[in-house]
């Protein structure tokens, strides 16, 4: 079996490109997952078993968000575990590329575990909101279901751009010329809708005025770039359409 260095630098070469990903998927999230991958390698892990240690990690902690009273301590163990679940998701498709393991089966796990994760952990914080809140009003409780509805759109919608823009590619004459490089101004800008920043609004859990602040306004900006997403993935599908 390889070494962990001849490894990690395999992984390095099999990595997805850097278009369309935020500067904390790029720097922290994708080289956290490299690790985990060399390591689930070098132990034998198929991408499948990896999915499911990422899906451990992440449940644990939102059971943990619903089932558990608010607390310093409670933010922290839960933000590690819904980090680590995340650099674990990103180390199976490393994994599966480096191996040649891959295959529809484990795409469509990761993306059902996905999937469960975003209508969980918003369940999760309506739950501790109505167990555990206080709210300054019951219209708070709507604050979980808007940020669900708006992150399961974007995942729904998102994962048909993909397949149908994969669909119409087969039609149209392919694209020719350079690629375009990677945009840094548009990593930063894409930082507030990624999912290892959303993350860190449970470090809040301990001051729940200040938690709900931040969920609040991490919703908002969701909406926002939902709306965005929604116009430029129509704009893309129609211009396919009319090459």
């Amino acid at each position: 079996m390889s070494g962990t260095g001849t490894v990690l630098r395999e992984l390095r070469g099999a990595q997805k490109s850097s278009k369309g990903v935020s500067l904390y998927s790029r720097y922290v999230n994708r080289p956290a997952g490299r690790l985990l991958a060399a390591g689930a390698y070098r132990a034998g892990l198929t991408p499948n078993q990896v999915t499911m240690i990422s899906a451990l990690f992440t449940f644990s902690s939102i059971v943990a968000v619903a089932l558990v009273e608010p607390s310093w301590w409670l933010g922290v163990a839960v933000y590690a575990g819904l980090v680590v679940g995340f650099a674990f998701d990103s180390a199976d498709g490393q994994l599966a590329r480096l191996t040649g393991r891959g295959g529809p089966d484990g795409e469509w796990l990761d993306h059902v575990v996905d999937c469960a994760k975003m209508i969980l952990v918003h369940s999760a914080v309506l739950i501790s909101f109505d167990r555990f809140g206080a709210l300054p009003g019951e219209g708070w409780l709507l604050l979980p279901l808007g940020f669900l509805f708006v992150a399961v759109l974007t995942f729904c919608a998102g994962l048909l751009r993909e397949q149908l823009g994969k669909a119409a590619a087969g039609t149209v004459p392919a694209a020719t010329g350079p690629a375009a490089p990677v945009s840094r101004v548009r990593a930063v800008a894409l930082l507030p809708a990624d999912y290892g920043v959303f993350c860190l609004v449970f470090l809040l859990l301990g001051a729940p005025g200040a938690f709900r602040a931040g969920y609040a306004a991490l919703a908002a900006v969701h909406a926002v770039f939902l709306v965005a997403f929604l116009v430029k993935w129509f704009r893309e599908l129609k211009a396919l359409r009319a090459g």
